[in-house]
């Protein structure tokens, strides 16, 4: 391994650090980043981090690099070894360290690979952070030193910090489970043991190729598979896991899939009359169908940009006790300290239908109802994709149509909404559309796809 300055800009994304393995995510790239990480978190006053890793064929690998290059700094390694990224997190809380990396694509595919890092107890790196730490990676000046390397098994802790935040009531739930071969494949079935459920899961096998399906659970062909076994097994709900264990996808006990803005909503009415402040905090892409339970409710509604680093440092800024976005990161802050945990989501709303005699469907009965698409995507290289952006936002200006910035463009309209941003994880512009009736939304939706295509 050795240090170089041939790495790749546009692997220094909005959230964290991703490329593809071992095209522009080398070892020698992982090597680099450590010792630029190590140089940068001894500048500011820490000497110790955390670093665990998925299951991804090239992780193991790319974590050593990363080791080797944070331990010539000087910095000692707390090292976790395979878990999933809500695990990692926990060991930065357990252990006081705030300063990690996870190496991790999430819900990338296979080939892909990556850093999600934390230099402070301000959280994980994004925006201009990760822009000005490519410079540092980059510059080759690096502090000279010898780290201790130590592990850390934070399993039990884990599992315990489950136990102690739940209270499932006596209805037994029958539930389907699909970690998708990912990262969850190596606890969830232990963890949910520990609870009073019946549980089949699917693609259960841990394996970093994800052989049966892309391990992104908040797109619905994804969830084919569970959709099918809730059905087959007359199950109460089906969960899946993305590849990392941060985030989840539900689906009810008539195998219709339940986005996670609409999870969001039977959350937040369980915990209504149960938190003292009545505030909740969602992104830009979540349906104005969330907005209007939640001021039918009496409370107040936080929209934010999209973004998991982003929206859990807005949910702890703003205090609020739960809190998520679209893609599946969601953020309970009363009873949990407040880091996205797919098999901690899935938990919750599991403890909900234990303790009512209401189906998975009937726990979203009256919510208000709107048409929306899925989240859409567009290829678009990342040295023209925010020139679109900017397009397509001079065009609403000139229709004068009322819109919001705080992440890309929304247009506000009586009956709707159309979302227009670029994609932090890829060379990818992202759209949304939503309205009152189906007419209406694919009025809205040409529109703007037409736009996108215009100026791509």
């Amino acid at each position: 391994m050795k240090i170089t300055k041939n790495v790749d800009r546009n692997i220094f994304r909005g959230y964290d650090i991703r490329g593809v393995y071992p095209e522009n995510l080398t070892e020698d790239v992982a090597y680099t980043v450590g010792k630029a990480f190590g140089t940068h978190i001894l500048h500011i006053g820490k000497k110790k981090c955390v670093v665990g890793h998925d299951n991804r064929i090239s992780s193991e690998s790319l974590t050593e690099a990363l080791l080797k290059g944070i331990l010539e700094t000087g910095v000692d390694v707390t090292y976790l070894g395979l878990v999933t990224t809500p695990m990692y997190y926990y060991a930065c809380i357990l252990l006081q360290i705030p300063s990690g990396v996870m190496v991790t694509a999430s819900h990338n595919p296979k080939d892909d690979n990556g850093f999600k890092f934390a230099f402070d107890e301000s959280g994980n790196a994004k925006g201009k952070e990760i822009q000005d730490f490519y410079e540092e990676v980059i510059s080759g000046n690096f502090k000279e030193g010898n780290g201790t390397l130590s592990q850390y098994n934070i399993k039990n802790e884990y599992i315990e910090l489950m136990k102690k935040s739940l209270s499932f009531g006596k209805k037994k739930i029958k539930v389907i489970l699909d970690p998708g071969n990912g990262t969850t494949s190596i606890i969830a079935k232990e963890i949910y043991s520990k609870f009073p459920l019946d549980i089949k899961v699917i693609n259960g096998k841990s394996d970093g190729t994800f052989p049966h399906h892309h391990p992104d659970p908040c797109v619905e062909e994804n969830l084919e598979q569970l959709k099918k076994a809730v059905l087959k097994e007359k199950a109460d709900i089906g969960i899946a896991f993305d590849g990392d264990g941060d985030r989840l996808g539900v689906v009810d006990e008539k195998g219709r899939y339940i986005p996670t803005d609409q999870y969001m909503i039977i959350i937040i009415r369980d915990l209504i009359n149960k938190v003292e402040k009545k505030e909740f905090l969602y992104d830009v892409k979540c349906s104005k169908a969330l907005e209007d339970e939640i001021e039918a409710l009496g409370a107040k509604g936080i929209c934010y940009r999209t973004g998991n680093s982003y929206t859990k440092a807005a949910c702890k800024e703003y205090d609020v006790p739960f809190g998520g976005e679209y893609s599946g990161h969601v953020y309970f802050r009363d009873k949990f300290p407040g880091f996205d945990s797919g098999l901690y989501a899935g938990l919750r709303i599991l403890e909900i239908l234990s303790n009512t005699n209401k189906k998975t469907s009937e726990l979203l009965k009256n919510a208000p109802k709107y048409y929306s698409t899925p989240e859409l995507k567009f290829s678009s290289p990342d040295d023209k994709k925010n020139a679109v952006i900017e397009k397509v936002k001079e065009y609403c200006e000139n229709q004068k149509y009322k819109i919001l910035t705080i992440d890309g463009v929304k247009v506000l309209f009586d009956d709707g909404f159309a979302l227009i941003r670029v994609s932090n994880t890829g060379p990818n512009i992202t759209a949304r559309f939503e309205a009152k009736n189906k007419e209406r939304l694919s009025e809205i939706e040409n529109e703007f796809t037409n736009l996108i295509h215009l100026y791509n």
